[in-house]
């Protein structure tokens, strides 16, 4: 027989922070989003080898910046499958362009990332490299650029926001992409910090 989903909502926009707009394009909510970086992925789980995961990896030499997150960025991986329509936080590059995510110059944030949807992500961000929050001592955190944030999964990473200027941050599934789920990260120049 089927599951009995009873009274539970699939698309339950309560658990949304209020900066996420609620439309046509957030099909889903996550009901209990949880960190999935050691699991090994999609259709991997019973594989007859060993599937590497986020969670074994380390960085081999020492991370150079390991101040603390001054704050804590977070940002809903949104879509609707009927509807094909990818976005951040509710918002297709086309509705967002002039509202790019700001980080002040030399900025330590850290990004938490939540897939409201039923596919795995790979969410990448141009110019940088930053450290999974996998586990391991914040010196050794490996260095990525880019993260596959799995459905109804967390996946969190430091960022030093040191490179100014503008960046592309979007899906590398390039249809999510082209369908909305791109936005720009705006890194403040050195010299704009003091405004």
């Amino acid at each position: 027989g089927g599951m009995d989903m009873g009274s539970m909502s699939m698309r339950d926009t309560s658990k949304l922070p209020a900066d996420v707009k609620v439309g046509p394009g957030v099909g889903m909510v996550a009901m209990h989003p949880v960190d999935r970086m050691g699991d090994p992925g999609i259709g991997l789980s019973d594989v007859g080898h060993r599937v590497l995961n986020y969670k074994q990896l380390a960085a081999l030499e020492p991370n150079a910046d390991l101040r603390v997150p001054s704050r804590l960025l977070e940002i809903h991986l949104t879509g609707s499958m009927d509807r094909y329509m990818w976005s951040f936080d509710g918002q297709k590059f086309s509705a967002v362009s002039d509202d790019p995510i700001r980080f002040a110059n030399n900025e330590r944030v850290r990004v938490k990332l939540v897939n409201d949807t039923m596919m795995a992500h790979p969410i990448h961000l141009h110019g940088h490299f930053f450290e999974l929050v996998n586990g391991a001592e914040p010196a050794h955190q490996p260095r990525k650029h880019t993260v596959i944030v799995q459905p109804g999964g967390i996946a969190e990473y430091d960022l030093t926001a040191n490179e100014f200027g503008d960046w592309a941050f979007h899906c590398h599934l390039l249809y999510h992409m082209h369908a909305g789920m791109f936005q720009i990260v705006t890194v403040a120049a050195p010299e704009e910090d003091a405004a």
